[in-house]
This record gives structure tokens, sequence and C-alpha cells, in this order.
């Protein structure tokens, strides 16, 4: 069978990639590359992948509607695309604020498309990727997938939501099989350099201020990007419907705790620079993983003093060191 990566040249999509190769599948990784950040970051996240010739690229922007159905149309001819895993997407709360309408584009729109296509082209399951951001900043912790998420706090919350909305009515429409997975603050090799622990890592290893949103006792539900592929990959090979997920640590760590373990892995000290917590951000993401656990045997296995060196193992060979 063949699968499609949307957003394959990314972090999360990338080790994907590589997890469906190991597989068997033949895989296409759909990207458009933008220069949200370093687009021959993306290109090496992929080089090794497209050395077997069951992987293949299809440079797309979501928003382009006959360049998606093109992609679907010359799949047809080989092996049609049975899968489809979405990861692509405009992230990160805070850049949403100042572009709403990109979120809006690329996110809604973008998705709108993909599932016109999965209906078209007869796509077995589709696997969506949603975000821990729309359950908003006053849930009752740790969340399960049956807490309201009317509230969303920031534009990329609520194209997340949105876009679970949709694809519930293309469920009820067209009977498409689609497994919504929400996200808890993924990290690891390959992280993007917008997200905490990259950005502390960098910092620390170059002897820079860090920017530290309130005063460290804040946290994240942070999972490591193995234990969530391994979500990722089982969730595209259930046909159960119409279901949400959480993917998730289930062991939420405090940015204080994030920093000292940086620091551990590094062997340096952090100069922290204190900055208001943001409006736009939950004090606290922690994940009731149970379902997952049930229905897509996931297991989250990494902590934190595993994950983070492994990352900065990953940085300091990929980045380099200090200057």
């Amino acid at each position: 069978m063949t699968v499609l990566v949307t957003g394959g040249a990314g972090f999360i999509g990338s080790h994907t990639v590589d997890r469906l190769l190991e597989r068997g599948e033949r895989v296409i990784a759909l990207d458009n590359f933008n220069d949200y950040y370093s687009p021959a970051r993306k290109r090496a996240n992929l080089a090794a992948a497209l050395t077997n010739p069951r992987c293949s690229v299809a440079e797309v922007d979501l928003r382009d509607s006959a360049a998606v159905n093109a992609v679907f149309a010359e799949a047809a001819h080989r092996e049609p695309i049975t899968r489809i895993i979405h990861l692509a997407a405009m992230a990160n709360p805070r850049y949403s604020l100042a572009h709403p309408r990109l979120y809006i584009d690329v996110n809604e729109i973008g998705t709108l498309h993909l599932l016109q296509a999965a209906v078209q082209h007869s796509v077995e399951v589709v696997v969506l990727a949603s975000s821990s951001s729309i359950y908003g900043k006053d849930a009752p912790m740790p969340v399960s997938e049956t807490t309201p998420t009317d509230r969303p706090v920031s534009p990329y919350g609520f194209t997340k939501k949105a876009m679970e909305v949709m694809a519930y009515t293309f469920h009820h429409l067209h009977g498409l099989n689609i497994n919504i997975l929400r996200f808890f603050t993924v990290y690891g090799p390959r992280g993007r350099p917008d997200m905490a622990v990259y950005l502390f890592t960098d910092a620390i290893a170059h002897g820079r201020p860090l920017t530290l949103f309130g005063d460290g006792s804040e946290g994240r539900d942070y999972t490591y990007v193995d234990d969530n592929v391994r979500g990722v990959v089982a969730a595209a090979y259930r046909p159960l419907g119409y279901r949400i997920f959480n993917l998730g640590n289930a062991h939420p760590e405090s940015n204080r705790r994030l920093i000292s373990t940086i620091e551990a892995a590094l062997d340096r000290r952090a100069i922290i620079a204190y900055q208001p917590f943001p409006a736009s951000d939950p004090r606290l993401t922690f994940s009731d993983t149970t379902l997952a656990g049930h229905l897509l045997d996931y297991q989250p296995r990494t902590r934190l003093d595993e994950g983070v060196p492994r990352f900065v193992a990953w940085y300091m060979r990929a980045v380099g060191p200090a200057t």
C-alpha cells in the first residue's frame, strides 16, 4: 500500500516516514518546504529516507486543491494511496496571534482539500494531527478526550478545533475512517527550532540568555518523538470510524525541570531572562492517554531524563557546539 504523509519533511513527519519505510510501506512525503524555518533543514530530515526506492517527495502546497488531487492521481498509476497521515500545519500558538488568516488557510482550507481527495480516491484511513492547544487554559488535569474544547485561546487552537469538526462531517457524510490525534509538546531529534527544548538547548549551548515565560513552575507533558510516532503509525492501521485520542507522555514536567535536565546534558548553566507568561498559553498540559493505550496499544516509555540527552546529542551533531 501507499501512505501519504503530509508535512513529511518536518519534525514528526520525517520520523513517521522512517517508521513506515521500516514497515515496508511505499511512502509519499508531501511538503511545501515553506520558510517558517529552514527548508534546507527539512530536506536534510528526509535525506536518508529518499535513498529508499519506496520513498518519494511531492512538493505541493495543500492550499492548491488541483495539485493535491494530482498527487493521488499519479500514485494511482503505481499503487493507490490507501492511508493518509496528515501532519502538515502551521504550528506555534504564539505565531498564530499575528497571522490568523495564514493559519485558517493552511490548517482549515488545506485540510478540507485533503479530506475531499480522500473521499474521491477511496482512502481507507485518515489520521489527522490535532493539538492539546484546543483544551484551552482552564481544563481540569489530566485532560481526557471528553474534556470540553470550545474555548481555545489562540488562532492555532481554533483552527485545530475547526479541523476536528470538519473531519467529523466528512466521516458522517462519506463514511471516512478518521483518527484524530491530539499531540502534547513533542520533542526529540530534528525538533523544530521554535520549540522550548530546542530554544533552551540552543541558548545554553551558546552561552546566551534563554527567555523563560513565567517563573518556571509552568509545565508541559513533554512527549518524546519515538513514543509519539508509534501512536501515529498505529492509528493509520485502525479503521475505527471517527475517534479522537490524546498522544502525550501522561507525565508533565515543569519548565524549570526541563532547563536543569538540559544543563546536565550540556554540562553548562543557563542564563535565564524571565518574561511574563503569555495569554495564549496554558500554564500546564497533562494528558490522559487511557483511550490510546486501549485502542492503539499506545504506551509512552521515554522520560525527560532519557529523551533530553538524546535530543542534545543530536543537536550537538546537527547544529554544532558553542562557539
